[in-house]
């Protein structure tokens, strides 16, 4: 039978379409051929079809560089009540941080309908809703204690608070993490952390190569965040990775300035500047940092991916949390350095102790990024959100709360005095029977190791690598080394001292922030060092800890 017999015998709707099915039937052919022992697995963290230096498409220049530590720089930002109202509303009574649309004007430049929402977690704890008539107004922010959109809880069992004194957590003595005693208030929308998105609502769009911008806190501690630049500083000269920042007089509509610590905020590019080749994770607030299966979906509140989405994802972390999990002491410490960047690990956890910083990896906030190197495939610590060093962490009745300060020792203004055995409860505070702390509040415990500058380590938080670490005579050996070089190139030298009035001297005085201000800060942050290398000398003496 010839081939044109043979097609005639076929039914005519193919005859008429067997080019194109003929194609398709070829496709499948070659996908089997190329990929027929390939195993799809739906790991992929996206389906970024770009590479990251891709994403930017239009790139505002602004008049001078953000980081330019030689000029004075001025940020504003201008939205609608309405907009913020519904941030705020959608915030207290679900927790969720939306964004909300927002003109900001830069040294000059005005990016229009950028995306702006709340930032942090244990830094939004002292938040208040204060605004009048609306349905959660006196309510504390989700996660501040009593939070989570509700009135302050009854003690159980007739408990009461010290006669006379304020009721912590109401409004203008906030009880939160980022500086016990520091109130943020929504009516002061100037003082509360931001992030600043410039794409999420034009894609494509940077400031300066940067997507993001985070504008930090004012603390009770450090009203313009002269402590958290003074770390940022330290870490840079160190040598290890950190984040540019920069002071700004800031402006929130019509309302007085005040003085803003920007800094930057790690994305895509900020990953492509680090040193080598490798995928940047954010470690998430709600991260437990446990093994919990081979199935990616599982870690979605762990880990935020924060580049190379598409062509990497979470799988160097995953097979590392399960060696974690199935290694025994032994060869964790024999193993540790063919999964982990040891000697970086180790300066990591010895900067937070010198700088008194105890919200890091293993705190309240899991404050750290992790990168993985694709060449040397080892994971190291990118520190992040230094608020709290250097004094940052306030108790109520003003005071930093830092290993030796007066505040730590009870003196000079209502601090939280150092703990003793023989420690009684303020006069007329009663503790009810089957009152219990917080849950996971473990202070001066051993959750979080030393990583904590003199507060219990990871103060309500707990790290399974940090703990281990620090149970490793070895490991803890090489922390001791790096905190006494640090004492020596920061401390001993005079170097930060020095700094930090190289520092203050960068602070813009505004409506809300004067020069004695900034001048009181300094000798804080100044008199805060000192405190901290007593308090690391003294680590660095005691007995080393852990079994080898």
């Amino acid at each position: 039978m010839s081939l044109a017999d043979l097609r005639k015998r076929l039914p005519v709707r193919l005859r008429q379409h067997w080019i194109p099915l003929t194609a398709g039937l070829a496709g499948i052919v070659v996908a089997l051929t190329v990929f027929g022992d390939v195993t799809v697995r739906p790991y992929s963290t996206s389906s970024a079809a770009v590479t990251d230096e891709e994403r930017i498409t239009q790139d505002i220049e602004g008049t001078v560089d953000l980081f330019d530590d030689s000029v004075d720089h001025e940020i504003s930002l201008s939205y609608s009540q309405d907009d913020y109202d519904r941030m705020l509303d959608t915030y207290f009574a679900e927790g969720e941080k939306e964004w909300m649309t927002a003109d900001l004007t830069v040294d000059g430049t005005t990016i229009d309908s950028v995306a702006v929402r709340l930032k942090g977690n244990s830094t939004l704890s002292s938040l208040v809703d204060d605004r009048e008539r609306s349905e959660t107004q006196g309510e504390r922010a989700p996660g501040g204690i009593g939070g989570g959109g509700g009135e302050m809880p009854e003690m159980p069992g007739g408990g009461q608070m010290p006669e006379g004194g304020p009721m912590p957590g109401g409004a203008g003595e906030a009880v939160g993490f980022a500086g016990m005693g520091a109130s943020l208030t929504t009516e002061e929308p100037e003082n509360l952390p931001l992030l600043v998105s410039f794409d999420e609502n034009q894609p494509g769009r940077a400031y300066q190569g940067m997507t993001e911008l985070s504008i930090r806190p004012a603390s009770a501690a450090s009203t313009p965040s002269l402590n958290e630049a003074v770390a940022l500083e330290l870490t840079e000269q160190s040598g290890q990775p950190t984040q540019d920042y920069s002071f700004a007089t800031y402006a929130v509509n019509d309302r007085p300035t005040t003085t803003r610590l920007v800094v930057e905020n790690p994305d895509p590019q900020y990953a492509a500047e680090l040193d080598g080749d490798g995928v940047l994770y954010k470690l998430l607030s709600t991260s437990s940092f446990t093994y919990q299966g081979g199935d990616q979906t599982e870690y979605t509140d762990d880990f935020k991916q924060v580049n190379l989405n598409g062509s990497q994802d979470l799988q160097p972390l995953v097979s590392f949390l399960e060696w974690l999990d199935d290694a025994s002491d032994e060869e964790f410490a024999r193993d540790l350095d063919q999964w982990l960047d040891v000697e970086s690990f180790a300066t990591y956890l010895g900067t937070q102790d010198v700088l008194g910083n105890f919200d890091t990896m293993s705190g309240p906030g899991r404050n750290a990024y992790l990168y993985y190197d694709l060449d040397t495939k080892l994971i190291s610590v990118v520190s992040w959100d230094l608020n709290l060093a250097l004094g940052g962490m306030s108790m109520p009745g003003g005071g930093a709360a830092g290993p030796g300060s007066e505040a730590a020792e009870g003196a000079g203004g209502g601090g939280m005095p150092e703990p003793s055995e023989d420690m009684e409860p303020p006069e007329g505070m009663e503790l009810p029977e089957g009152f219990e702390p917080p849950e996971g509040f473990e202070p001066g415990g051993e959750s979080g190791g030393r990583g904590g500058g003199g507060m219990g380590g990871g103060m309500m938080g707990e790290n399974a690598l940090v703990t281990r670490f620090e149970e490793n005579t070895t490991f803890v050996a090489m922390i001791d080394r790096a905190v006494s070089d640090l004492t020596a190139e920061w401390i001993d030298s005079g170097r930060a001292a020095q700094l930090v009035d190289e520092v203050a001297a960068r602070v813009p005085a505004t409506d809300a922030v004067d020069q004695a201000t900034i001048d009181a800060d300094a000798e804080t942050v100044r008199a805060e060092l000192v405190a901290t290398d007593d308090a690391g000398a003294a680590a660095v003496d005691g007995p080393a800890a852990g079994n080898g």
